[in-house]
């Protein structure tokens, strides 16, 4: 399992003999087929939303278990990011992207034959691997890109991940209300993910620079490991107590985990996660960012949609919507979430990517603060939603591609892989925080929250998306050097990356230190 596969030999250099020439695939071929690719990826990850109500009443589940669907997902996502990253960058983006949809088709699957939740559950960890899906394909286009790509690029991946969440929410949504069962549409992602295989089996290049190397096992099991015990002790403290002993003994013991995979990276020559990149303030400023956002818009997945189903009439709060209503109803902060990435590079080129940063997350504390104060209309709850869209949005496209730019291109799915990390650790805490305020506000015997949970979990939102911007106030990119110039003279050398670094400094003026030691 730590052996490593033979690079391939370097493709020849063109008539110039300046660039190599390294595929016949297009640039925009390969694009194109990579925003198909993240518009599965982004189906997927709504197409749940509309059936929450349902499935809580066919499984007999309550809000704050329900809540497990993200936290599983999210948690099998933080253990898949990294691994996947690193074996693309190894082994070839392609080849293991075709592995990666082979195990969401396989949790696909098991989604839709759920009977239970367990298995239901065991269905939604698989489809963790979705996580791997956005560093895999970065590396492909890095790899196969011209040098007139910039970070619009990743911009419109994001923006894709937007369309195929409206896109899955209305699909699941029409399927639920049409079908004879509402639970049909879990079929609705086995077609979608059918639809990405078939684009990377005959669409997609595969990448020609390999680094080499090997897979440390060891780290992904300690950090997995962790992470696990720090969670369970989140999201079952109100139900075990907060200083019983299996709540204790989780959270420590997932700490400690946690701090021996710190010391085993540090160690490790080549590692899982290369923890000394945090050691420089770009780099942590941007993951603390992308953790803190995501730690908002992962922990009110569940929450929303359930909020919407409720009939005011009866709770004394919500929006009494049906399936396919939800599913439009969802539609604004999805399509939010696609504009804010679009225009991102727009705003970044023009005040920085300081100032988009910030912008985002205000955005974010704005829409959440006034959906806190005002929820049970339909109308101001659907411009909130888009207001946070748009922050979202914006957030999402900045630390992805500020994360790609930090490091070189032959670990460009290692550095996207990190800020995958981040993400999706962000999002199992919140999820897990927010299941928890949930728990405390369920009465015994009853299914939903009372409405303190939902509001209480809006003003968390508020609050951690504030701090978000705060934090982005201490962004400070590095100023961009010139371009190196030959050794023999002549003009300077053009920046071979597909995806140059606007906001920080080129590779040729950057030495980098890393595990391996300083590479220049």
């Amino acid at each position: 399992m730590t052996g490593t596969l033979p690079a391939p030999p370097p493709p020849p250099p063109d008539s110039a003999g300046t660039r190599p020439v390294r595929h016949a695939t297009s640039a925009g071929v390969v694009l194109a087929s990579v925003v198909g690719v993240e518009i599965v990826s982004g189906s997927l990850q709504s197409f749940l939303t509309p059936l929450f109500h349902a499935l809580s009443e066919t499984l007999d589940v309550t809000a704050a278990q329900l809540n497990w669907v993200s936290i599983a997902n999210l948690l099998s996502s933080a253990v898949f990011a990294p691994v996947l990253s690193r074996m693309g960058d190894l082994y070839g983006h392609r080849r293991i992207l075709r592995w990666n949809l082979a195990i969401i088709l396989f949790g696909s699957l098991l989604v839709a034959l759920a009977r239970d939740f367990e298995v239901l559950l065991v269905g939604q960890v698989l489809q963790g691997a979705l996580s791997g899906l956005f560093p895999l394909l970065v590396g492909i286009v890095r790899n196969h890109g011209g040098e007139a790509e910039n970070r619009r690029g990743i911009g419109l991946m994001v923006a894709s991940i937007g369309v195929g969440s409206g896109l899955g929410l209305v699909g699941s949504g029409l399927v639920a209300e049409y079908a004879d069962s509402p639970t049909s549409a879990l079929w609705v992602p086995v077609a979608a993910v059918a639809v990405a295989i078939a684009i990377a089996q005959f669409a997609l290049p595969e990448t020609t620079e390999r680094p080499g190397g090997r897979v440390d096992w060891a780290g992904g099991l300690l950090i997995a490991a962790g992470l696990v015990g720090v969670l369970l002790a989140l999201s079952q403290g109100q139900t075990w107590g907060w200083i019983s002993g299996r709540t204790l003994g989780y959270g420590l013991g997932g700490l400690v985990l946690l701090a021996a995979f710190t010391a085993v990276e540090l160690r490790h020559p080549e590692p899982m996660v290369n923890v000394r990149m945090f050691a420089r303030g770009r780099v942590l400023l941007i993951s603390v960012i992308a953790l803190l956002f995501s730690f908002v818009f992962f922990s009110l997945t569940v929450p929303g949609a359930i909020f919407s189903s409720l009939p005011n009439e009866v709770s004394g709060f919500g929006l009494g919507l049906g399936s396919l209503a939800i599913s439009f109803a969802a539609l604004p902060a999805v399509l939010g979430m696609a504009a804010g990435a679009m225009v991102g590079p727009a705003l970044a080129q023009r005040g920085g990517d300081r100032t988009m940063l910030v912008t985002g997350a205000l955005l974010m504390t704005t829409g959440y603060g006034l959906t806190a104060m005002a929820h049970n209309r339909l109308v101001p709850y659907l411009l909130f939603g888009a207001l946070a869209g748009i922050g979202i949005g914006l957030l999402q496209q900045g630390t992805r591609t500020i994360a790609v730019e930090a490091v070189s291109a032959d670990e460009t799915a290692v550095g996207s892989g990190i800020n995958e990390l981040m993400i999706t650790v962000g999002g199992s805490l919140g999820a897990a925080t927010v299941g928890a305020i949930m728990t405390a506000h369920t009465e015994p015997g009853t299914l939903f929250p009372k409405e303190a949970g939902f509001t209480n979990s809006w003003w968390l939102a508020a609050g951690v998306s504030l701090l978000a911007a705060l934090v982005a106030c201490l962004y400070r990119p590095q100023p961009t050097a010139g371009p190196a110039a030959p050794a023999t003279g002549g003009q300077p050398r053009p920046d071979p990356r597909p995806f140059p670094d606007t906001a920080a400094t080129t590779a040729a003026a950057v030495v980098r230190t890393d595990s391996k030691g300083p590479l220049k």
